[in-house]
């Protein structure tokens, strides 16, 4: 298990430098929250100390204590053009590179990132590849705690059980003061359908499903480093 998992790791830190590589100096960066995306967070604060020059935008109250550590310059989501952003995903689909993400809990903030760059890169490593998303992981759903009950009332209507994800023993709570239901969709033929329907559910902020927002994947394996694009895919 120790050696599948240093493997799994070598592997989001070649895709993550890989990433890192496209950075140049004087842009805008969306920093990334999850395990993934703070081998890129490490990687970037490595070429800083070279001398390259940017600031970051980040996702999540963790990442900028991180970015604050490495003396990465932030800024924040103000409306400002991001020149590119780099995170992580849960699953990746073949072919139409739309993602499932939210297993850290910063989807809402992710999203808005990814929406406000020019280029949004996704690393991961070979395993979050699936077919069709939902496949391996639930649908993490953001909802405001005032209306919990009603809102996994409405998802439940819909053949989605939730469940409020918890930590250590208590609700799970986001820096934006929401709660994460994990949601059981099974395989997602229609990720839009599915977007409209859980957004228009009263009590729901947001879901993990990003749709049509990738400019390229990076994903390392055991074969290496591959990019791959919506037109490649």
């Amino acid at each position: 298990m120790h050696e599948r998992q240093r493997a799994v790791d070598g592997f989001k830190r070649a895709a993550a430098e890989r990433a890192v590589a496209a950075v140049s100096d004087g842009m805008t960066v969306g920093l990334g929250s999850g395990s993934t995306a703070e081998f890129a967070l490490a990687a970037l604060a490595a070429r800083i100390v070279d001398g390259l020059r940017v600031t970051g935008v980040p996702t999540s109250e963790r990442i900028a204590d991180l970015a604050r550590r490495h003396r990465i310059p932030l800024v924040p989501l103000d409306g400002r053009p991001i020149d590119l952003a780099i995170d992580g995903a849960d699953e990746i689909e073949r072919g139409s590179l739309n993602l499932i993400k939210g297993g850290g809990g910063s989807l809402v903030r992710e999203k808005l990132v990814a929406r406000m760059s020019r280029r949004f890169v996704v690393i991961a490593d070979e395993s979050k590849l699936v077919d069709r998303l939902g496949a391996r992981v639930k649908l993490p759903v953001a909802l405001l705690p005032f209306a919990r009950s009603l809102a996994l009332r409405g998802l439940s209507a819909m053949g989605a059980d939730g469940t409020i994800r918890q930590a250590g023993g208590r609700d799970f709570v986001t820096d934006d003061g929401l709660v994460i239901a994990d949601c059981s969709f099974g395989t997602i033929a229609d990720p839009e359908a599915v977007v409209a329907r859980v957004v228009a559910v009263p009590g729901v902020v947001d879901c993990g499903l990003f749709l049509g927002l990738v400019s390229e994947v990076i994903v390392a394996g055991a074969a290496g480093v591959q990019a791959i694009t919506p037109a490649s895919a």
